[in-house]
């Protein structure tokens, strides 16, 4: 399995010296993982960016193809910020890769109380498991194909576009 970590809410913590949520120097997600116990050498983990992703750019999400692109791997983990998740993940699925690759991030930092941060983590682990090739986003104990997936800002949770309709 490999996980591409990007940034994202679930890596930002609180600065308490500006009074904003941004961006450690590393990723949480390695300590996260070691949390919840996964066995680190079962991974690859390439840390790609920490960026918030309103703030990705094409070349990032360039970068994120090539990455998955030259990955021996056919299950990706890709963490990633909600507010463009569903972008990325249909930006992804364009590409029809023959792995099985799911995005996942938090609505709370993994360092303040509260966070969904692991449970997303471990819930995309598991699911990842049992999946078909394609793309998917992880997200409050669902797992949504690429294309049947919106995000609800004012509940705050990723929803099926066929609850909208």
């Amino acid at each position: 399995m490999h996980l591409i970590i990007t940034g994202g809410t679930i890596d930002k913590k609180y600065n308490e010296l500006t009074g904003l949520v941004d961006f450690a120097p590393t990723s949480h997600i390695e300590e996260m993982l070691t949390q919840a116990r996964i066995d680190l050498t079962t991974l690859t983990i390439t840390p790609l960016l920490l960026k918030d992703s309103l703030e990705l750019t094409p070349k990032d999400r360039e970068s994120i193809i090539q990455t998955i692109q030259s990955s021996q791997s056919d299950q990706i983990l890709i963490t990633h910020g909600t507010d463009t998740m569903v972008e990325s993940a249909k930006y992804i699925a364009s590409f029809g890769f023959n792995k099985a690759i799911v995005l996942l991030g938090a609505m709370i930092p993994y360092r303040i109380k509260n966070s969904d941060a692991l449970f997303n983590l471990g819930f995309a682990l598991g699911a990842m498991q049992n999946l078909d090739y394609g793309v998917y986003v992880a997200m409050n104990g669902q797992l949504f194909k690429d294309n049947q997936v919106s995000k609800d800002y004012n509940l705050g949770v990723f929803k099926s576009n066929a609850e909208y309709q």
